[in-house]
């Protein structure tokens, strides 16, 4: 049986009707279970895939960790000579892999498209760092000495990704760490598998086509326990891991056996590795809000507040979840709000004019059910939506809900289109109020006052890792740093000097005279 007629274009992508779901060695391979992968818009199946086996996974990391001998000794710009061509080859299929993430994550057309084209903004800004990865000269207190920084590459960095940004998380971390120097092993999400198979068969095709070992770029699907291995090996100094952190309320979600290892799996998979005394990168949790003081521009502000809140259905890390009003626009802002969410288009992410697909799975339709139920519980009134609608796919209407800041579920984050409003009458209110959940990631406050911008920016201002004025909480470019404080988990990928954490410093002290001067001026004999 070969691909539905509306699936043909993953033949383009080497995607077929069934598709074995490890490469290794430059081989593909799957020697484990056989999933379906889904669209979120139908539950249709749209392919299969044979996951990997552990015994894969040994097979993999065996030439994975022989290919970094190799990759290590490439000087850095022919590194980034590689990367440019995986950005070229991304170049050439934008659109077909554009339309494979709408298909099977659920975001619309244009964010599938855009979510593609930040992998390829990746690999230019790699190519230039690849001739900029430096260090320092120190002076030396001794005579005839001289102090350098020398980084080398870690050997192999683990990615392990989610469904919501299925390839562009494996662009921040993958183009940095092999103009770095090191092999990738990466771990797609189980729900997508066929964008990991799409992906890595074009990084794969470049490897070839320059004789270099396909290990270079190792990928698995599969579950948790590959994720585990990822977690526990020690040949992988650096683990990218983009997830969950610890629910507590876990009366927000449906209790299952499966729920449970999700929930927690952001904390297991750090304390893991840091049991083996490697690295961890977080990407985990947001709870983020947006502040609009009285001086606003409120059109702008109500646009933002549309696409931070509704855009891919809700199921971004940076969404905006909590929007502080101040009392004196708090009306205003709601209705023009209301109008907006009557006007967004919702279904087929692959229509044009669709501003609202469906949710990634069934499972996270009905956490938003029981989410609204417990909304309702703890005194949340529902101003708009709050509705499943009636489909074959995953759809649920955006929402808006006016609630308490202190109400419990106001803690936590709901992975959907469901935006809480609240009041405040000073910006000290406001900020303190956006400071007071757990979690770290994404914040923004629109007005035009400066000494309002810069109280936000400064040491008593957002407490997050993104702090944007003026704009929404999502949409963060590849130039700056990408994570979050708190239980968002504290991790830096994409630009500024994220590169650091996938290299290893050390500090040489070169001694070219014939004498012996101690620092600190010790004479030792």
């Amino acid at each position: 049986m070969g691909l539905a007629k509306e699936h043909r274009f993953l033949s383009e992508l080497g995607l077929g009707p069934r598709n074995p779901g490890c490469f290794v060695n430059g081989a593909w391979t799957g020697n484990g279970p056989v999933i379906a992968s889904l669209n979120p818009a139908n539950n249709k199946v749209i392919a299969e895939v044979i996951e990997a086996s552990i015994q894969d996974y040994d097979d993999g990391m065996r030439a994975c960790a022989a290919a970094a001998k190799i990759w290590m000794q490439v000087p850095a710009p022919k590194r980034g000579e590689i990367v440019r061509q995986i950005g070229e080859a991304l170049r050439a299929k934008l659109h077909l892999l554009g339309r494979l993430v709408s298909l099977e994550m659920g975001k619309i057309l244009p964010e599938g498209i855009g979510e593609v084209q930040e992998i390829i903004d990746m690999c230019d800004y790699a190519v230039g760092l690849s001739r900029q990865l430096n260090g320092l000269i120190i002076p030396s207190e001794r005579p005839n000495h001289m102090m350098l920084e020398v980084w080398n590459p870690l050997g192999i960095v683990g990615v392990i990704t989610a469904f919501n940004f299925p390839c562009a998380v494996l662009g921040w971390n993958a183009c940095i760490a092999l103009v770095c120097g090191n092999c990738v092993v990466w771990k797609g999400a189980p729900t997508t598998p066929l964008i990991t198979l799409a992906m890595t068969e074009i990084v794969a095709e470049v490897l070839e086509k320059n004789n270099l070992p396909g290990a270079i770029f190792t990928s698995f699907c599969g579950g948790a326990e590959i994720g585990q291995a990822i977690a526990h090996d020690m040949r992988i100094p650096l683990v990218s891991f983009t997830g969950s952190s610890k629910v507590t309320n876990l009366a927000l979600i449906i209790i299952t056996k499966h729920t449970k290892i999700f929930l927690n799996v952001g904390l297991m998979v750090q304390q893991t590795v840091n049991e083996r005394f490697g690295k961890c990168l977080l990407e985990l949790s947001g709870n983020n809000a947006i502040i609009i003081m009285d001086d606003a521009d409120l059109q702008l502000a109500v646009r933002s507040v549309l696409f931070a809140a509704v855009g891919t259905a809700g199921q971004r890390c940076t969404t905006c979840r909590r929007l502080f009003l101040h009392e004196s626009i708090y009306q205003s802002i709601l209705d023009q709000l209301i109008a907006l969410y009557k006007q967004v288009k919702i279904g087929d992410p692959l229509e044009e004019g669709t501003l609202l697909g469906p949710l990634h799975t069934p499972v996270s339709k009905t956490n938003f059910e029981s989410g609204i139920e417990v909304i309702k519980s703890q005194g949340g009134k529902i101003l708009f939506g709050g509705s499943l609608v009636e489909s074959e796919g995953n759809f649920v209407q955006p929402t808006i809900v006016e609630i308490s800041p202190n109400a419990p579920v106001v803690k936590e984050e709901l992975f959907g289109p469901v935006l809480y409003v609240m009041k405040f009458q000073t910006l000290k209110e406001a900020i303190e109020l956006n400071n007071s959940v757990p979690q770290g990631l994404s914040s923004s406050i629109f007005t035009r006052r400066p000494d309002f911008i810069f109280k936000w920016i400064g040491p008593h201002g957002s407490d997050c890792g993104i702090v944007n004025v003026n704009i929404p909480t999502n949409g963060a470019e590849i130039g700056g740093a990408f994570g979050g404080e708190k239980a968002t988990g504290g991790g830096r990928e994409a630009g500024s000097d994220s590169w650091k954490q996938y290299m290893r410093r050390s500090t040489c002290t070169i001694n070219y005279g014939s004498e012996l001067p101690l620092a600190q001026g010790i004479n030792f004999g």
